[in-house]
């Protein structure tokens, strides 16, 4: 079985799940190759999975010709699924809803995409988030749906032996725009900061996709609110990850996840499986790793007094703290195996004729 998976740009959670089932489904037999349609930084994590970057028709249909892919699985990019059938390609195309940003964006995306997936499409798939499963049900109930968690990388993911911080860290990690709401980041983090003064402010983000107004706006509101003690950290390797979540669980800080909306939430999980608790807007898919100071912590977006005080709470409490990160490693290592998500990717290829 050979499947292409095709996506805009290698940068993300998108890319992140790519690499993982790929490396994963070869294990079980599934030849993955990666489709983006422009370069992105995410580039540097790929290390064996053949990958192509083009945004040209002429490119693909050749990689399709020589190929002969039994599948192809379609990221958000509706559009590619006319450009492939125009290529013909005659196999089942299935679209995969992830990163599709605000409740609003994510239902016009759907219904500006409900007439190309009826017409070149076998089905959707989506991991279990219940928005995102709602609105396929309201605006394409004709459209086949496979729902499959999402894989957790534990072999990569899980705590490790550095060196303490000599201050707290308040991580954050996302792209600059308006879904993560990165200006509640910097209102907790100042309000944070007058509390407790040596509080390290960490920003993980990939500069290179944040547009020029979103970068002055981020500029200034660092300037206005004098956040001297902010660092940005810009386009870290994946498997540098683990080691930044746990500098800031060994420093005795947390991650701070402020999304208004999440399909699944990458980070959160990545976090939780190297044993650095998150406080997190309850954003729809992160509800899947956290249970309210079980797994993690949830404050009620745009509440700032709410989130500054379960965010002390996750640092002062250190019985709580020190529960939450067991029994949060416990559930990643439980529910998101990479295995799990190949059984039922294969599972949904062979309810499709592919085998």
């Amino acid at each position: 079985m050979k499947i292409l998976f095709t996506f805009y740009v290698p940068s993300g959670g998108v890319e992140t799940l790519n690499r993982l089932r790929c490396e994963t489904l070869r294990k079980y037999g599934v030849e993955g190759h990666l489709l983006y349609t422009s370069p992105g930084s995410g580039l540097q994590n790929i290390t064996s999975t053949p990958t192509y970057v083009t945004n040209y028709d002429e490119d693909i249909s050749q990689i399709l010709q020589a190929q002969k892919f039994d599948a192809i699985v379609v990221t958000s990019d509706y559009l590619m699924t006319e450009r492939l059938r125009q290529l013909q390609f005659p196999g089942p195309i299935i679209f995969e809803a992830q990163g599709f940003g605000t409740m609003e964006q994510a239902h016009r995306l759907v219904e500006d995409a409900s007439f190309y997936l009826k017409s070149y499409c076998q089905a959707v798939l989506l991991p279990p988030t219940s928005h995102l499963i709602g609105l396929f049900n309201q605006v394409c109930p004709w459209l086949r749906q496979f729902i499959i968690m999402n894989m957790v990388d534990t072999s990569v993911f899980h705590p490790r032996e550095i060196g303490v911080s000599p201050h707290p860290i308040l991580g954050w990690v996302g792209r600059l725009e308006k879904n993560k709401n990165w200006t509640e980041y910097l209102k907790i983090g100042h309000r944070l900061t007058q509390i407790i003064p040596n509080l390290e402010l960490r920003m993980l983000t990939d500069e290179t996709l944040a547009t020029p107004e979103e970068q002055y706006k981020f500029k200034k509101w660092v300037a206005n609110w004098n956040l001297t003690r902010l660092q940005t950290v810009s386009n870290v390797p994946h498997n540098q990850m683990p080691i930044q979540y746990s500098m800031i669980a060994n420093s005795g800080g947390f991650l701070l996840s402020t999304s208004m909306v999440e399909g699944f939430g990458y980070a959160v999980g990545e976090a939780i499986a190297c044993g650095c608790p998150v406080l997190s807007t309850d954003s729809d898919g992160v509800r899947s790793f956290i249970k309210h100071n079980q797994t993690g912590k949830f404050y009620s977006l745009g509440n700032i007094d709410e989130a500054v005080s379960e965010g002390l709470d996750m640092m002062r409490n250190l019985p709580l703290r020190q529960y939450i990160c067991e029994q949060g490693i416990r559930l990643i290592t439980e529910s998101f195996a990479p295995g799990n998500y190949a059984e039922s990717f294969i599972h949904m290829m062979n309810c499709l004729d592919v085998s």
